[in-house]
């Protein structure tokens, strides 16, 4: 008869040795007959009851399995940053952006090259490293409460997608009070324009007493906001018997981190406004942008795109654009000019 080892919560002894232990409290039984001392080799093979064995290999499993349930919960959504900003890769800690504001417009090729005097801005953006950590007690594992768990990993992993969304919006709100590559606040009324000593003032801002609402141009290669990413997010785990989550407070940990920033792009591609979101001030706002000129005095060509609303006004937004008619009965001109884009992250 072949022993068998149980492992996980109570060990049960050698089914032999319980027969055995039966045989000698009613009859002598023969030496041989007694159970050898239980030995383990290397290879041995462990049953739990309801439980799941915490070796090296069934951790292996688990770290995997809490991977791809990561993944899967960043890959289950579209988040909304890349339709607002330039993705810039960084190399180091700190990228330098003097070249905002130029402007790359062709003429004609008469003569020699025309060197274009483009202003030398100090623009720059520090990348900052995010993390989330979730700490699972040993015996959950012990207890096989994978499941339990399972979606904590995917809201991580979905957490981290949205999470440039969270940092571009929260940098728009602070647009007024931040300054961008020009000096002024990013959303502000006198951005100088024009070439050195005979600059001009221009607004991408109305003032007003109301929750702010955006028209953006997000239709060029440099958009109105930047997203530089140092390192990509990363899910990573201590589970070792020796790291000293496990060692001395008995818990698992997994988390994700990732290094990057936002920062300002071109303020010509976007207005803003806290004024009533009506015909009024849509059709000022949309007509400044569409003004919008390069320091040598060239236009820009803006075509505004989005109109970015918080949800409370995506009532007022979705009538402006999408309704054929306005409340006095006259037509809507504005009808289909822009797509209407609600973002939570918005106040």
């Amino acid at each position: 008869m072949k022993r068998i080892y149980f492992c996980g919560g109570i060990v049960i002894a050698l089914l032999v040795t319980g027969i055995a232990m039966q045989l000698a409290s009613v009859a002598h039984v023969s030496a041989d007959l007694m159970p050898l001392p239980m030995a383990m080799p290397n290879h041995w093979a462990a049953v739990g009851f309801g439980g799941l064995v915490l070796n090296r290999g069934n951790l292996a499993i688990l770290n995997q399995a809490f991977n791809a349930a990561f993944k899967g919960g960043f890959e289950l959504v579209k988040p909304m940053w890349q339709q607002f900003a330039t993705e810039v890769p960084s190399t180091t800690g700190e990228e330098k952006y003097g070249w905002l504001g130029a402007t790359t417009k062709l003429r004609e090729w008469v003569g020699e090259r025309v060197y274009q005097n483009i202003k030398s801005h100090d623009y720059s953006i520090k990348n900052k490293t995010f993390e989330s950590t979730v700490a699972v007690p040993r015996e959950a594992i012990d207890d096989d409460q994978y499941g339990v768990y399972k979606p904590l990993m995917e809201q991580m992993g979905q957490d981290a997608a949205l999470h440039p969304d969270e940092l571009l919006f929260g940098l728009m709100a602070l647009g007024f009070t931040t300054p961008c590559y020009d000096g002024q606040y990013f959303f502000d009324t006198d951005h100088p324009v024009g070439l050195q000593g005979a600059e001009q003032s221009v607004s991408n801002f109305q003032a007003g007493a109301g929750s702010a609402w955006y028209l953006l141009d997000t239709s060029k290669v440099i958009k109105p906001f930047i997203l530089q990413k140092r390192r990509a997010y990363a899910f990573v785990n201590k589970t070792q018997a020796t790291d000293e989550n496990v060692f001395d407070r008995n818990e698992y940990v997994w988390g994700c981190d990732g290094r990057l920033n936002v920062g300002f792009g071109m303020w010509q591609q976007a207005f803003a406004s806290k004024g009533t979101l009506d015909e009024t001030n849509y059709d000022l706002a949309r007509t400044a942008m569409m003004s919008f000129k390069a320091d040598n005095g060239k236009p820009l060509a803006i075509t505004p795109k989005v109109l970015l609303v918080h949800p409370g006004n995506e009532k007022a937004a979705l009538k402006l654009i999408e309704a054929e008619t306005l409340a006095s009965g006259a037509t809507n001109v504005y009808r289909n000019s822009a797509q209407v884009v609600v973002c939570p992250w918005l106040t």
